[in-house]
């Protein structure tokens, strides 16, 4: 477990800089209003794949996992979910071609877009098949193999974009979205075919199986359903914020403002999460190994710890953040902008980060169907709100609208975990934690901004020093942290037990789980 958790956790954090640093490229290329066409461009590139794939890729996954468990071929589900998979794939590429002036003259507002989105269009299909070939090696285990695909389907999209932009000298939209589209393109058909050729389908017995239509169908369409409606909403809410922000009267370019939040700002905050979405798929697991054994109390356990040291990262990378936001907005896109809304952003960190993890318990404890319906409930309130709020509020309407649905959405999730968990929450180490994060920002006022590397790291490494030292001596953090999260990541024994239990009763735990072992 540890070997896969670090290759996952080092590609993750390897592909979200490579990917970030290419943002930064891309925004002094083309500004932040190129910025904010690409991410509209992007946002209906995702919707069309998400129809076209129809949760292909978590069909591909479930039912590989199956046939390798029961040491029979994955040709049949492999199949199967080809076949799935073109069914509506190629009819969704040939409507978002036929689509495409009408999406982009008038839902995206620009007819720049249009030549990006021929170029999505043309290679739909092989990246919804991309996305099948990558749930057969996930369910093989065959990490080494997806991590150096990946690392090699990046390299080409960064590649052929520069080749692209180099020869188009210029910093016009339309060019920079074409060799986005072309070089996303060009890598994912790259990666398709090397995953092709390096399939492993196992060993037939006997008569091969006709791929399982019902099962595909069965499997993919709930899923694929889900997935639509999210992606729906989640395209709306991303075409409606520059149209209803250019009513704002304070807006000035309304496609730059865009450009700015979600083109820079975001990845900025969410690049952290690299880290914990490989402890979320650890949790997982673990609660996976924990359901086998009798004894709510490792669970609950399981879930204090979990969501303690998720908090406890959050308000670290938020404090850094909030730390070197003006110079690293500076640093990365020469944009006072983009550091002012690093700043404002950054106190909403530890919620983002923690409801990963709430969302990663909650599918170990098989509760994926109520996260689903809370995803699309906050994803229809989020729309409304901005419909309502943006040209009443601006930008500000946009924070409000952002802080309200992640927060509704995070305790829903929070709530449902605590009772699936028969665990009750206690504020009090939370708080705590928090006020020391605080107080650990607050000498970052009184330092003089800085240009360059040295204006973001000084005041980052002076935040983490206080709070470390706060937390130490308010007995925030002990050593048993330390310990618990490496016994998690090293894995391979069972769940720890809690602290409070008496030492007669952890021999006994430990003589009963041997002797399950054995």
């Amino acid at each position: 477990m540890f070997y896969g958790a670090l290759l996952l956790t080092g590609a993750n954090l390897v592909l979200r800089l490579a990917g970030m640093s290419f943002q930064v490229y891309l925004s002094g290329r083309i500004g932040a209003a190129g910025v904010g066409l690409l991410q509209l461009v992007l946002s209906v590139r995702m919707l069309a794949f998400t129809l076209g794939s129809s949760g292909a890729r978590t069909c591909a996954l479930y039912l590989s996992a199956e046939a390798l468990g029961r040491r029979r071929s994955v040709r049949p589900a492999l199949s199967g979910c080809i076949r799935y998979c073109l069914l509506f794939g190629l009819p969704t590429a040939a409507g978002l071609w036929v689509l495409t002036p009408r999406i982009a003259g008038g839902w995206i507002g620009d007819p720049a877009a249009e030549s990006a989105l021929r170029a999505f269009a043309l290679f739909l299909p092989v990246s919804c098949l991309n996305g099948v070939m990558t749930g057969l090696f996930t369910a093989a285990g065959r990490l080494r193999a997806l991590v150096a695909v990946e690392f090699l389907e990046q390299g080409c999209a960064i590649a052929v974009t520069f080749a692209l932009l180099a020869r188009w000298a210029g910093g016009e939209a339309e060019r920079a979205c074409l060799s986005v589209a072309l070089g996303s393109s060009a890598a994912g058909a790259l990666s398709l075919g090397t995953l092709w050729l390096l399939r492993q389908e196992g060993a037939s017995q006997g008569r091969e199986d006709r791929p399982p239509w019902r099962r595909v169908f069965g499997l993919s369409l709930p899923v694929g359903l889900a997935d639509d409606l999210r992606a729906g909403l989640s395209t709306v809410e991303n075409l409606i914020i520059p149209r209803r922000l250019a009513l704002y009267a304070g807006t000035v370019n309304a496609m730059a403002d865009y450009g700015v939040l979600h083109g820079m700002v975001f990845p900025v905050l969410m690049f952290p999460t690299a880290i914990l979405a490989s402890l979320a798929d650890l949790l997982v697991a673990e609660f996976s190994r924990c359901a086998r054994r009798p004894g709510q109390i490792r669970v609950r356990y399981l879930v204090r710890q979990g969501l303690r040291v998720s908090w406890l990262f959050g308000v670290c990378a938020a404090g850094t953040i909030f730390a070197a936001a003006r110079p690293l907005g500076e640093l990365l896109y020469h944009s006072e902008a983009a550091g002012a809304c690093l700043r404002l952003y950054a106190p909403l960190v530890p919620i983002l980060y923690l409801d990963i993890v709430v969302d990663a318990m909650c599918k170990g404890l098989g509760q994926q169907s109520a996260n689903a319906r809370y995803n699309l409930l906050t994803n229809l309130l989020d729309v409304i709100l901005l419909w309502l709020l943006l040209p009443r509020f601006g930008m500000g309407g946009y924070y409000c609208s952002f802080a309200v649905s992640h927060l509704i959405n995070f305790a829903l999730s929070l709530r449902r975990l605590g009772q699936s968990a028969g665990f009750r929450f206690t504020p009090g180490p939370a708080v705590k934690a928090s006020l020391c994060g605080a107080a650990a920002a607050l000498p970052v006022f009184l330092l003089r901004p800085q240009a360059g590397i040295p204006g973001a790291a000084v005041p980052a490494g002076c935040y983490l020093l206080a709070l470390f030292s706060l937390w130490l001596l308010f007995r925030v953090v002990g050593p048993r942290d330390g310990r618990w999260l490496l016994g998690l990541l090293w894995g391979g024994g069972p769940c720890w037990d809690p602290p409070s239990a008496s030492s007669s009763g952890r021999r006994l735990s430990s003589r009963k789980a041997a002797e399950e072992d054995h």
